[in-house]
């Protein structure tokens, strides 16, 4: 079985790598191609047997399952290459958040769906947002939940969850990352701890946080509860952090929301400009 990946830049070169390096797919499975072609060559140096596609028309008709790793605002241009080489055995899988389903199986006469990764897939963790289209049948969603399943753990989502979902899943990681250095700065800046210091503890420390909660049997609520005891410094620090975040994260969602759906709106209006729009 082919499978195809439509754009090798970060995210469709951390399935390639994920699904090489889990041992679930082996280079000759894979025939990719990308916008800019030296990009999907030197992915193919570093594993030998992986194929590059001369377009993307090759890699659509060659593939018994294809993704679509490219941005919003290529989405036109690419189903519009690929549209007539496409079949309806085949299984194409969107991986862009913007992009709609019910869109794509207009445009496509394929098995859809769209799987959204996160970059901890990259280590074979975290989770993938599985959001299957009207046409695949109960094998398909299995191949498909089968083949995420080696890179991280599948989770149903309806598509109306789909950027709260991704917030977590996907941008959480940065977000997340952010706000442990800001911790690590504050430590510097406040003391004369080395920075190589406190980035070093805010990095392992959320190694560890991350077993307890996955290995340990804790909670998110459990954890706090075991290490702030009361009248201690790490209860003052929760009631500090409780009080000053308020509305971070409420803010945060809303603005991200907003990007989303507007996104949204740009995509229809490309792939259907007749249509002032179709949400």
């Amino acid at each position: 079985m082919t499978h195809g990946v439509i754009g090798t830049g970060s995210m469709g070169r951390i399935l390639v790598e994920a699904w090489i390096r889990s041992g679930k797919l082996q280079p000759s499975e894979l025939l990719v191609s990308n916008r800019t072609r030296a990009k999907a060559e030197r992915l193919a140096d570093e594993f030998p047997g992986l194929r590059v596609a001369a377009d993307n028309r090759e890699v659509a008709h060659k593939s018994d399952c294809f993704f679509l790793c490219v941005k919003p605002g290529e989405f036109r241009k690419v189903l519009e290459e690929i549209r007539h080489v496409v079949r309806e055995e085949q299984i194409v899988v969107s991986i862009t958040s913007p992009v709609m389903v019910r869109d794509l199986e207009e445009w496509l006469p394929a098995k859809v769906a769209k799987v959204v990764p996160s970059i901890t897939n990259a280590v074979c963790s975290g989770n993938s947002l599985f959001i299957p289209g009207s046409r695949l049948d109960r094998e398909d969603r299995e191949k498909l939940w089968d083949l995420f399943s080696a890179i991280s753990r599948p989770l149903l989502v309806d598509e109306e969850h789909t950027r709260i979902a991704s917030d977590l899943a996907c941008c959480g990681p940065a977000f997340l990352a952010n706000l442990m250095e800001q911790m690590a700065d504050a430590a510097v800046e406040e003391t004369d701890l080395p920075r190589e210091a406190a980035v070093s503890l805010v990095t392992r420390m959320a190694q560890g946080l991350g077993r307890l909660l996955t290995e340990g049997n804790f909670t998110l609520k459990s954890l706090q509860e075991r290490v702030a005891v009361p009248g201690g410094i790490t209860r003052e620090g929760l009631h500090l952090l409780e009080r000053d975040t308020g509305t971070l994260f409420h803010d945060l969602f809303r603005l991200t929301h907003d990007k989303y759906h507007e996104d949204i709106n740009k995509v229809q209006q490309s792939l259907f400009p007749e249509m002032e729009k179709k949400v």
